[in-house]
Formats: C-alpha cells, structure tokens, sequence
C-alpha cells in the first residue's frame, strides 16, 4: 500500500515507524518511507511570524542563549528500508534501527512544546524495543527548533532519561541538522535520519552550527548532555555505535 502519514513536523518519523511496523508482521519485504516539504503558500509563514515563531535573523540557533525562533526549510527525503534477513552482497547498509515509539504530546502550557512525561516516555519505550539501555546511546539527533522554550524543556527531559540515567560514563553528543538546512516540518524527521544513518556510515559527527553562547537555561554539564561544536569522530566505546532521532508535533513525538 501506498500511505500518506501526517502528525505535523514528526511526519517522516512515524512513517518510518509504520514502515518497520509492517516489515517486521510481514506484510512487506520491502519499503521506502520518508518526507517532503515545499512552501507554495505564505499562509504559515504569516501564521508563524504573528505568533512570533520565526527567526529574525533566518537561523535556526538551537541551544543558544540568543536563539529567536525556527527558519522554515524546503526538502525531501527518502530511505529504503528492508530487513536483516533480506539483505544481499550488494546492499549497501548505512545503519540498522532497532526500535520505535510513538506518543502523543499530552497537554502542556504551550502548544509547541511536548508534555514531559510523554517525552520520557517515548523516549524509554524507543530503548525498550530497541534492547538497549539509554546510557548506551552516543548521540540524539534532537528536535531542537531554535524555540528557547521548546529547547530547554527537550533539553531537560534528555538529561534526566538519557544523560544522566545509570551507567553513563560520557557525556550524551546532541545536534540538530535544522541549524544546517532549516526546519523541513513534515518532513524534518527523516532529514535527522539520514544525517545518523551517514554520520555512523562514516563514523564522524557534523557540528551544530550558529551556537555562540549555550542557554542559560540548558546546563549541559549538569544535564549529563555535550554539543558537537565541529566535525569530529564517532565517540570510541566497547560496543555498536547507537543513536537517537526524535521529533516533536502538535500531535505526536
């Protein structure tokens, strides 16, 4: 079947989440799952610019003290996807996902931020599947708009599920591809899928660009969470190299 999935920004997420649902039932072999966003309206960006979502500067500054707001980014983006048992020689495979969750945000004061709990939900349930413990994961591929609000709160439910959880020793490595190429939306799920899935093909990390001075209020150190600043290497540790990708919607994460 062909499906068109729409949860707002987290869009491409669950479409993929479907896609390795249907995988593993069987009902496929084979699937591609991803995103599109074009603006062919000024109808949001006159929405967004009223409610004072928008970037001034038309920069997505995400975890810093001066962000303003999100720029909305055009693009598209797709990944075949197929399991173990069906690969071949000639497959070239950039990453393997382990597990999925998907929750609604639950009621919160602001309308584009998600409820805590939700968030730490999603996120212990997505461990769950996936096998693994959170103090395992390397990186988390963030929602991180450049919204100070929605920031600090993604940034305080990571630290208290992920980066500081039992038996870390590092820190957790966090970016956003959005300060790279702008919010996609619907489709800015899968452009933090791809940026992973080629970030442990070729084991290095790109930098989170326009971060001058952190938010006071997101204490890295004390949230047990680390920003990649510049091109470096995946971390060195005993183990597979594991990562997170997690978006945020009015109606989902």
């Amino acid at each position: 079947p062909a499906i068109s999935v729409d949860t707002a920004c987290s869009s491409s997420l669950v479409a993929i989440h479907q896609a390795c649902q249907s995988l593993r039932q069987g009902e496929c072999d084979l699937a591609l799952a991803g995103g599109v966003n074009v603006i062919l309206s000024p109808q949001w960006n006159i929405n967004y610019s009223k409610a004072r979502m928008l970037s001034p500067e038309d920069r997505c500054k995400t975890f810093d003290a001066a962000a303003d707001g999100f720029v909305r980014g055009e693009g598209a983006g797709i990944v075949l996807l197929k399991p173990l048992s069906q690969l071949t020689p000639s497959d070239r495979v950039y990453a393997l996902i382990r597990g999925s969750a998907i929750h609604h945000n639950g009621r919160n004061e602001w309308i584009m931020a998600a409820n805590p709990k939700g968030q730490e939900a999603a996120i212990q349930d997505a461990c769950l599947r996936a096998g693994i413990h959170p103090a395992e994961i390397d990186y988390v591929e963030l929602h991180g708009t450049g919204l100070p609000k929605g920031d600090a709160l993604e940034a305080k439910v990571l630290g208290e599920v992920v980066g500081n959880c039992e038996g870390r020793k590092d820190p957790c490595v966090v970016g956003s591809v959005k300060t790279n190429i702008g919010h996609l939306e619907s489709a800015a799920g899968i452009a933090g899928i791809i940026k992973v899935a080629l970030s442990l093909y070729n084991r290095e990390i790109p930098p989170m660009l326009h971060l001058q001075e952190i938010n006071p209020d997101i204490p890295l150190e004390a949230l047990g969470l680390s920003v990649q600043r510049q091109l470096g290497p995946w971390p060195t540790k005993t183990g597979p190299n594991l990562a997170g990708v997690t978006s945020v919607a009015m109606s989902g994460i």
